[in-house]
């Protein structure tokens, strides 16, 4: 049974705090599949030279690139300062997965699968002990099915065990969309179609059991 946490920290207290209080409008969110040796942000809410600003004014940025320029959002890939302590290194330091990332209006929210409880005990007092103020607000256990049970068809199942074995949920990732769908044998565009049916699949399924849900308020 793995435990999906959810988190509130202050972004002044993180890496890209600056940035965060910089453009208060903007929503910085943890891109999931493009790079895989430095993290990608998709940028939304302001316009391509306050986003820049933003960066630019952050001392934990060392370099930004800007990849892709859509109608409502801008994916940046973003190198740290060496000897940024990170938030997600805390979180993931004992072999966590992160789920979900973004940050806007002065807070971070993240969302991490750890194999058990201990395991989140554990991030949250690394959390504290590098000075982070954390507010735990949802603890969810999840719990095994059988393989009879599952709704994950073949090809997605395969897909996530895949990305799994190969550290592609890791941050840093240990493989690359593009190159995970190598693996596969299949195309970048059928490999994120499996992710996107997969997630939706799995997120129907937590969601739906209320008796696998609890809140802390």
């Amino acid at each position: 049974m793995s435990t999906i946490a959810e988190f509130r920290l202050a972004a002044a207290e993180t890496t890209l705090g600056t940035a965060l209080e910089y453009a208060p409008d903007a929503t910085f969110e943890l891109e999931s599949s493009v790079s895989k040796t430095r993290p990608s942000l998709w940028v939304a809410g302001v316009d391509r030279g306050t986003a820049a600003a933003a960066f630019e004014a952050d001392p934990s940025v060392e370099d930004y690139e800007l990849l892709v320029e859509t109608g409502s959002r801008l994916l940046y890939d973003v190198s740290f300062v060496d000897g940024t302590t990170r938030l997600s290194d805390e979180l993931l330091a004992d072999g966590g997965s992160l789920l979900e990332m973004w940050g806007t209006d002065g807070w971070w929210q993240v969302q991490v699968r750890f194999r058990d409880r201990e395991a989140l005990c554990d991030a949250y007092d690394r959390l504290e002990a590098a000075g982070f103020s954390v507010d735990l607000r949802r603890v969810s256990d999840v719990t095994g099915v059988a393989d009879s049970e599952t709704r994950l068809t073949p090809e997605q199942q395969e897909a996530l065990e895949a990305a799994l074995e190969h550290g592609y949920f890791e941050i840093p990732r240990g493989i690359s969309m593009e190159e995970l769908a190598n693996e596969l044998g299949i195309s970048h565009q059928a490999l994120s179609e499996r992710f996107r049916r997969a997630y939706e699949t799995l997120v129907d399924d937590e969601l739906q059991p209320a008796g696998n849900r609890s809140e802390l308020e």
